[in-house]
């Protein structure tokens, strides 16, 4: 698809709910009255605002899948919400890869012709967005800087909601940002520790991201259906199973997760890894790291690669990680992390990385299996492993946490409050 064959930034089709109230009850039984309460009343304020969520791709990752769960209930309330993606090419989605990763501390020689390829691209996005927003709320990096390009004339609102570990920024690439995020009227970080100390911006929120119950990447399965699936896809439901599920990204550690499963093979035979992975329209990069688990794949027949390439979506998620004896997600930097909360949802135990919103997922008393390098990793899977009643107390306490704090209608409620604060 070319610039000149596009007059408006392509439109995600998200489907329309009939109305927020035919959900509910269903929520009611996970959730408090009173915050269900508080979201119709915010709906009704908030009824007819006009918003545009932009983000950099409709595929793969976080703030896909988030946009997925969110802009239907908003829609649903009588908001006037929609899902734009912005427009790139290879070359800018290699430069924004690595702004991505800069913003979490890599280093990066940010050169001027780089520079001017991300300001070109943001210009031409911004040329083809139209103005019949109230509210845009800008995600990530990749469009930050298409505020700069608007008229500012216009009496509209504009929010950067930033899903990244940007607490240690690499220096150069923050300073060559950070004069258009202060463009904005406000600012939405995962949490506190993840605003760069030198933002300077009247309005900046801390919202965690959460998970819907509902969906079917969490929904409830019949233990049959997920044993039926697992061995159609080759796994041996006799023998311990480790899953990792993630974008194939290099501060996921990969190849770390496959070491730690080499330790845990070793003391325990048999163990087998499933690595499930999506591939984002927005990161090329994640093409040379799958190509990397392959190869290790190659030489192991208890090391399974499946990906959203390869029919592996949202349901066979759900089916490994209800089938998992341990679920590991070894992030080196990570930003919140939802796979966390879907492997406490659905009651099992979990090694991660001590990196990130993923601290703030883990249930008080089990920090200890939080991990910090790829032999405390190995070490803490076989403890699981070979005490299936602690799995089964920690799964549990993990569910508890994750009821209480990161389902999608306080995330609903805490983005209302927002948009309700910015359009005063």
């Amino acid at each position: 698809m070319t610039v000149k064959s596009l007059n408006a930034l392509p439109k995600v089709a998200v489907g329309r709910h009939s109305s927020w109230e035919s959900d509910v009850e269903s929520y009611r039984s996970w959730v408090s009255d009173e915050l269900i309460e508080e979201i119709l009343a915010l709906g009704r304020d908030l009824r007819g605002l006009r918003v545009c969520q932009l983000n950099a791709t409709a595929t793969g990752g976080g703030v896909a899948e988030l946009l997925s769960r969110i802009v239907p209930v908003d829609i649903a309330l009588g908001l006037s919400t929609e899902w734009r993606v912005i427009y790139g090419d290879k070359e800018f989605f290699a430069i924004t890869k690595s702004l991505h990763n800069a913003l979490q501390g890599a280093d990066l020689n940010l050169t001027q012709e780089a520079r001017q390829v991300y300001l070109k691209h943001n210009q031409l996005s911004a040329e083809m967005l139209n103005e019949d927003y109230d509210v845009f709320v800008v995600h990530d990096p990749q469009p930050a800087a298409i505020r700069h390009f608007k008229d500012s004339r216009h009496q509209r609102k504009w929010i950067w909601r930033c899903h990244i570990d940007s607490s240690v920024p690499n220096v150069e690439v923050w300073e060559f940002l950070r004069p258009y995020v202060e463009e904005y009227d406000a600012a939405v970080f995962t949490m506190q520790a993840f605003r760069p100390a030198d933002l300077s911006l009247g309005r900046v929120e801390f919202i965690p991201p959460a998970i819907d119950p509902l969906s079917t990447k969490n929904m409830d399965l019949p233990a049959d259906i997920c044993r039926g699936a697992i061995v159609e896809m080759g796994i041996d439901v006799g023998r311990p199973l480790l899953v990792q599920i993630s974008r194939f990204d290099p501060w996921k550690d990969p190849i770390g997760v496959i070491r730690a499963y080499q330790l845990v093979k070793e003391k325990i035979p048999g163990t087998q890894l499933a690595m499930v992975g999506a591939i984002a329209g927005d990161d090329p990069e994640g093409w040379s790291v799958l190509e990397k688990i392959n190869a290790a794949a190659v030489e192991d027949p208890d090391l399974y690669v499946f990906t959203n390439m390869t029919g592996v979506g949202n349901m066979e998620v759900n089916v490994f990680q209800r089938s998992a004896n341990v679920i590991l997600q070894k992030s080196i930097r990570e930003g919140f992390g939802l796979v966390v909360a879907e492997a406490f949802w659905k009651g099992k135990p979990m090694v991660a990385g001590h990196a990130g919103g993923i601290p703030m997922q883990f249930p008080a008393g089990y920090e200890n299996f939080l991990v910090e390098n790829t032999e405390d990793c190995a070490a803490k899977v076989i403890t699981l492993l070979e005490d299936p009643s602690l799995g089964e107390s920690f799964g549990r306490a993990g569910r508890t946490k994750i009821r209480a704090e990161f389902l999608l209608p306080r995330l609903i409620r805490d983005e209302l409050r927002l948009l309700k604060k910015v359009v005063g």
